[in-house]
């Protein structure tokens, strides 16, 4: 008999401390922690695709036409201003310097003679004036012919690294056809495009830009070791993106930089009275995201928001949100809209500073 009471007490004892877990667990997950959001001063680091230039980059072209007899260097060569890369066969013009030479030579004994006669009164001087004016024509001739024999010979117009070489020795050129490229890799350009809002705060923030450097990520992942600096911005907006073109330019002593090659800036921007909240509590609706903004009495209430920029974890938000407003945080697929729930507040530097300790 005893044995039975004392069975009998512990199951009555086990019902209570099964009934109060079953109540604790019940209260617990029926509290939903909402917090606001920290609005701060603070700076990111933001990449832009962008397309790396040469500082100068131009086409190489024959100036006459011909058969292509020397190529000097080759192709991926580092050339100095001024030396030779081809030759265009020259005997051609090497002939019409000769002739026209011959004609000056000729109009200057004409001329000789002309003011001969002249200070002797036999010829008039309007007739001296015609040689003096033919004999000045057949030097221009002269100047003329040399300058299409120095366009047989192609030189490099400042240094830098040759491109492909098309063309092969006896290809014959037209005038302006394409012989090669020519890059000046001192220094390069990067451009990336920037949209209007950003803009706009990067303008703001102006005098926080003097001194900031921006970085290049290159195709590999790779950080290129050297800094750059923003140094241009396009005057207009294009219509079709909103966005503006910025120039970056970067040193490149190492010659690892080439034109053409792909990468991305590295930017850093700074952001004042930033309203930043967790993305885990936020949902999304066909592209368009959402918290659950909690009132007074504890109702919930579904907010459409602007999110300005989007980093690890977090939000910097454009609108929809005020600082003084609190949202859930957790439980967001548990709840819908109008229904009443019960919270726990939590400060919005424990729910950052949380976010940060599970990110590392």
């Amino acid at each position: 008999m005893k044995r039975n009471v004392i069975f009998t007490g512990l199951v009555a004892m086990l019902c209570l401390v099964s009934c109060t877990t079953k109540k604790e667990e019940k209260e617990e997950i029926t509290k939903f922690t909402v917090t606001n959001a920290a609005v701060i001063d603070t700076s990111f680091t933001k990449d832009y695709v962008s397309q790396i230039r040469s500082v100068r980059n131009i086409e190489i072209r024959a100036q006459e036409k011909g058969f292509l007899q020397n190529i000097y260097v080759d192709e991926g060569q580092y050339v100095t201003a001024g030396q030779v890369l081809f030759r265009i066969m020259p005997q051609l013009y090497e002939a019409e310097l000769q002739r026209a030479e011959a004609e000056a030579k000729a109009a200057g004994i004409e001329l000789q003679n002309a003011k001969m006669l002249a200070d002797k009164n036999v010829v008039s001087k309007s007739e001296q004036a015609m040689a003096q004016a033919k004999f000045e024509q057949a030097k221009a001739e002269v100047a003329m012919a040399k300058l299409h024999l120095s366009f047989t010979e192609i030189r490099a117009p400042f240094s830098g690294t040759i491109d492909r070489i098309p063309k092969k020795l006896g290809s014959l050129i037209d005038e302006g056809e394409l012989l090669t490229s020519l890059s000046d890799n001192t220094k390069m350009f990067a451009y990336f495009n920037v949209s209007e809002p950003e803009y706009i705060n990067y303008q703001n923030n102006a005098k926080l830009h003097n001194n900031d450097n921006v970085g290049l990520v290159l195709a590999n992942g790779d950080l290129l070791k050297y800094k750059g600096k923003v140094e241009v911005i396009e005057g207009e907006f294009d219509n079709e993106t909103g966005n503006i073109a910025f120039r970056a330019s970067f040193p490149n002593p190492d010659k690892l930089l080439r034109n053409g090659e792909t990468g991305k800036v590295q930017m850093t921007i700074p952001v004042k009275n930033a309203i930043i909240i967790p993305q885990k509590a936020t949902y999304e609706i066909q592209d368009q995201k959402y918290v659950f903004i909690v009132a007074k009495d504890g109702t919930v209430k579904s907010r459409n928001i602007k999110v300005a920029y989007e980093l690890p974890d977090i939000y910097i938000l454009d609108s929809g949100l005020s600082a003084d407003e609190r949202f859930l945080v957790e439980g967001i697929q548990k709840v819908k809209d109008d229904q009443k729930v019960e919270t726990k507040f939590e400060d919005p530097k424990k729910v950052l500073q949380s976010l940060k300790l599970k990110a590392d």
